[in-house]
């Protein structure tokens, strides 16, 4: 199965970084949205016949669909732009932890408070973030960290002048990370 097997998750998030939904890409297409989300859950079987055209049209080629990277550890996903943020995946896809780089635009409101499962951590490596958690509400500079528990509502955002550039590890389940020190 090996590379096939990946192509439904790479072609989800392909479509999602083009900013397309399932209906869009079914018109674009004319494969069923059904079909589609099948195909990207992996619960359909790849095919020549669904992906030649999903690839098309996503602007993909083949080989990046179908590579093998089992010998490769390297992390190549697309890095998605939405609304002045520049979100840079930095973990495979499949990987427990989720992982990145994300640039937080000067000058935005304040976006509503949201919460969800798992748990996150934050680090930030230059500009000033807002983070809101709960009734906490604190900004963090440059070398400065914070982890929470998204359950809690919370909300971040750029201070200031500059943009806000931070790694987020993210745990959907919610489990801790747990750092063993050095000398163990």
């Amino acid at each position: 199965m090996g590379a096939l097997h990946r192509v439904g998750g790479r072609l989800r998030e392909a479509r999602v970084s083009a900013g397309l939904t399932l209906d869009e890409l079914s018109a674009r297409t004319r494969i069923s949205t059904s079909t589609l989300s099948r195909l990207e859950a992996g619960k359909r079987q790849a095919s020549l016949e669904l992906v030649v055209p999903v690839a098309a049209a996503l602007d993909l080629s083949l080989d990046v669909l179908v590579r093998d990277e089992q010998h490769d550890p390297r992390v190549r996903r697309t890095v998605t732009r939405r609304d002045g943020h520049v979100i840079a995946p930095l973990t495979h896809e499949q990987s427990p932890v989720h992982s990145y780089k994300i640039s937080y635009p000067p000058g935005t409101e304040p976006p509503k408070l949201r919460s969800h499962d798992g748990h996150e951590w934050l680090y930030v490596l230059s500009g000033r973030l807002r983070l809101r958690v709960g009734d906490a509400d604190v900004v963090l500079g440059r070398g400065e960290a914070a982890e929470f528990d998204t359950r809690l509502p919370h909300a971040m955002h750029a201070v200031g002048s500059s943009p806000a550039q931070v790694i987020s590890m993210f745990n959907e389940t919610g489990e801790r990370m747990h750092l063993q020190s050095l000398g163990e």
